[in-house]
Order: C-alpha cells, then sequence, then structure tokens
C-alpha cells in the first residue's frame, strides 16, 4: 500500500491546520547545515519533489548521521546495502528492487545514500500483507505483543480521527469508500510504529544521531513517528523538518519547515479517473 505521491502533498497542507503544542519555525534552505542537535532527526519530503531529496542529502551530510532510517526500504533491503554497492546508482537501484518498489526516480535519493560517512541503513517498511491487514484488522492485530509499547492500543481521540480520516480522503482525491477510511488511519498508525521501531534500533545499534527519511505526513510531530517515539523511547530527542511547495496554512505541525519550488507533475487525481 503506496503512498499516492502527489496526493499525499495535498493531505499535509489539509492537516497542517490541526491544533497542537509545537512551536513551529520556518527557516531557508542554507539552515538545513546547522540543524539543532537531537538523537533523531526526521526529515520530511513530498516523495516527487528533487529538491526535497537534495536538501535531506544536505541535512545528513551536516549532522554527520551516524544511521539512515528510509520509509521506502524495508529491514530486508536495508540489510543488502554494502559499501561496494554504494559505489554505483545503478546495482543499488537492481539490488533493492526499486523500479518495482513505485517511489519516484532512483536518482533522486541515491545521493542522500552517500551524505554521510559509512553510515548504517535501517528500513521501516512493512510487508504489503500486513499494511493490508492492518486496514481490515487494526495495527495493534498486526504488530502484536509490541502494540501497546507504540501505543496503539488506544483509541484514537474522536477529533482527531475525523480529522485523519479527512486527511486519508483529500489524499485520495476523494475517490476511497468512506467505510475504508478508519482502515486508511489505522495502516499509517502501523507504518509510523514500524518507522519508530527501525529508528530505536539504529539508535541502539549507532548511538545516533539518526536521520529518517519519510513524507511530511510521518514526519509530523503531533501524531506521526515522533508520537510512537514518544510512546516506546521517551528519552530520545526528536526533531522534525518538513518541506512545502507552498507556506502551509494555520499551525504547522513540525519543528521546523521550509518552503521549495513545486515539482512538474501531471494532476495527480487523473489516477483516480
Amino acid at each position: 500500500m503506496r503512498h499516492s505521491l502527489p496526493c499525499s502533498c495535498a493531505a499535509a497542507g489539509i492537516l497542517a491546520a490541526a491544533s497542537f503544542s509545537v512551536k513551529a519555525e520556518q527557516i531557508d534552505a542554507a539552515d538545513l547545515y546547522n540543524l539543532p542537535a537531537a538523537d533523531v532527526v526526521i526529515l520530511g519530503e513530498l516523495h516527487d519533489n528533487p529538491a526535497h531529496h537534495a536538501h535531506q542529502a544536505i541535512a545528513v551530510a551536516a549532522m554527520e548521521a551516524k544511521a539512515l532510517v528510509f520509509e521506502m526500504l524495508s529491514e530486508r533491503q536495508a540489510l543488502r546495502i554494502t559499501p561496494e554497492l554504494l559505489a554505483s546508482k545503478e546495482a543499488l537501484e537492481e539490488t533493492l528492487d526499486w523500479e518495482a518498489s513505485g517511489w519516484p526516480d532512483f536518482g533522486m535519493y541515491f545521493p542522500i545514500f552517500l551524505a554521510a560517512e559509512q553510515p548504517a541503513f535501517f528500513g521501516g517498511a512493512l510487508d504489503r500483507d500486513d499494511v493490508r491487514r492492518a486496514v481490515s484488522d487494526g495495527a495493534a492485530a498486526v504488530l502484536g505483543g509490541s502494540a501497546a509499547l507504540f501505543g496503539l492500543n488506544e483509541a484514537l481521540d474522536s477529533d482527531e480521527q475525523a480529522l485523519r480520516e479527512a486527511g486519508q480522503m483529500a489524499a485520495h482525491c476523494d475517490a476511497l469508500p468512506a467505510e475504508i477510511l478508519g482502515g486508511m488511519v489505522e495502516a499509517q498508525r502501523l507504518r509510523d510504529a514500524a518507522m519508530a521501531r527501525a529508528v530505536i534500533a539504529a539508535v541502539a545499534e549507532t548511538g545516533g544521531p539518526v536521520a529518517v527519511i519519510t513524507g511530511n505526513g510521518h514526519a509530523r510531530a503531533d501524531w506521526g513517528i515522533p508520537r510512537a517515539l514518544a510512546a516506546a523511547a521517551p528519552e530520545l530527542t526528536v526533531l522534525t523538518v518538513a518541506q512545502f511547495e507552498s507556506p502551509p496554512d494555520g499551525n504547522t505541525p513540525y519543528d521546523l519547515w521550509l518552503v521549495t519550488v513545486p515539482a512538474e507533475r501531471d494532476d495527480p487525481c487523473l489516477a483516480f479517473k
């Protein structure tokens, strides 16, 4: 179950109007060379925007990340990465079977892999069958005994639930049946927890700092990966950075955010027609 790439961007803008306690600050691209220190830096993106990936590479290098967690990779894929593979974009792309993954052009992501000096790589992606099961059975059912560690055993506040369901509908161009929206939110919660689990493993193995490469929705300081980390590893300090293509309306649920030139793209909703 992959994000609808440009459509998820629209949802990020709608959901940014939610109330939250983070004091957001707008930054410029130059500020990525000197981000505040944190154990975990979550670098949000719009998946198909090349500028966002270039900025992520800058931040990863500047913070001297000891580990990288990719939303786009499974744990099995991350374990296949070797120094020899990093010497060739084509070899790494083939080994990761990127073309079949549904993610945008690997050329945008490749510089991120090279940005840090000999980092450890971790994957936060789940098997598609697990994500589908979260839609039907709930995130807690999939994660099992560790669900409570990440707060998945607790139902969401009704206002948040409604807002998140509206965001899922907007992210999919109002083309989803209403009865599946709750399940889509559960899938999102599961993926947040899975990436948080990968972050915790990365910190344990390397000591950090850890950079997380993910979409803006998962980077949200109020209910994305940071919420799962706050539940499971409250001792970790977390910094969230979002990247937009236009200034967001209202409050913005990230520590830092910046605006870039929009990517060229076709109407994303055509795929749903």
